[in-house]
């Protein structure tokens, strides 16, 4: 399910007395689970209704819920059994970034079956967007951060869509969402490193998990070499996300990529700082992961060692070389 807009704006008819408008979310699911907008100052909020023991047992697991510039998440008793989680817009600087954030943390919590459950949900999740605008700051993606997602965004508008289609296509990258590669799909993974090195032989690995072919048929490690200046002829990263969205005909669906560049960072308000460095591909490689393919994996780890971070020499990889036939068919590959 994802809000709109339109949504916040169906609830931001002027009222004669103070006092909010309500729209339930996931009527489907057990909770009561409104976006809600207040009179006369018309804050949005995402409100879930809960009661005294999940907020009691919210209360001895985080003591103070986390706080975020702009954002704010607290509790409000109604009376002595019935409280509000509140998630409240704060600074009008992260409209665009709110609406997103709310359908994300709405449906993390419509999966639950209980209360308890579905307010750790929220300030689970409330935690990992603190930590996303954190890393992000007030200058928008790192440089890395712009340099990654222009990779990915190349593999979705170049391989990715023209194999799936839109639909498909958009939902299979779910790195943004927080899952262990940049594109999942049925039986076949993709994860995508982007460098701007002349001298490209090494790939830096995140963590045990990027390499973990565990469940998945095929595994693709992918390494977009990127030659990046300011000014010229390349392509920004404002220009890529442009040319992809105009792929994506339904609105649906990029609603779907919209919500997804804002979950890896990518912020309406700084989009007037991407409009350089510019990029231009200078190779592509593809790399099957499999057997001996040099990675560490989560099973081999010792007890209590986690968030192993390593980098890989290319030199010596040829093996697994995959050509751009492969990997189009891989990516178009059906179960049946």
């Amino acid at each position: 399910m994802s809000i709109t807009e339109d949504d916040w704006l169906g609830l931001s008819t002027p009222q004669g007395a103070p006092g909010r408008s309500m729209l339930r979310l996931h009527p489907e699911s057990p909770h009561e689970l409104h976006i809600v907008v207040t009179y006369p100052d018309r804050q949005r909020m995402l409100v879930l209704d809960t009661s005294e023991a999940a907020y009691e047992r919210a209360a001895s697991a985080y003591g103070k819920l986390p706080r975020t510039k702009g954002l704010e998440i607290s509790f409000f008793r109604l009376n002595r059994q019935h409280y509000e989680l509140r998630i409240a817009l704060t600074s009008d600087g992260l409209k665009g970034v709110f609406t997103t954030l709310v359908t994300d943390i709405a449906n993390a919590i419509s999966v639950n079956p209980d209360n308890n459950t579905a307010v750790m949900a929220a300030i689970n999740q409330f935690e990992r967007w603190q930590n996303l605008m954190r890393s992000v700051g007030e200058d928008g993606l790192s440089v890395e951060g712009r340099r990654g997602l222009f990779g990915e965004l190349l593999l979705l508008r170049d391989y990715l869509i023209p194999a799936l289609g839109p639909a498909d296509a958009v939902l299979s990258w779910t790195g943004p969402t927080g899952t262990n590669q940049d594109f999942q799909l049925s039986g076949c993974a993709l994860e995508v490193k982007a460098t701007s090195a002349r001298a490209s032989s090494e790939i830096s690995i995140a963590n045990e998990r990027q390499l973990d072919d565990t469940g998945v048929d095929y595994l693709i490690l992918v390494l977009a070499i990127l030659d990046e200046r300011r000014g010229g002829v390349g392509t920004s990263l404002n220009a890529m996300v442009e040319t992809t969205r105009q792929a994506i005909p339904g609105t649906a669906s990029r609603s779907d990529f919209d919500d997804r560049l804002v979950q890896v960072g990518y912020f309406p308000q700084h989009r007037d700082r991407y409009d350089e460095p510019r990029y231009t591909l200078r190779e592509i490689r593809f790399w099957s992961v499999r057997d001996d393919f040099p990675r560490i994996m989560e099973a081999e780890l010792r007890a209590g060692v986690s968030t192993c971070s390593y980098r890989i020499q290319t030199a010596g990889l040829n093996s697994f070389l995959l050509n751009t036939d492969d990997v189009r068919a891989l990516i178009g590959r059906t179960d049946d």
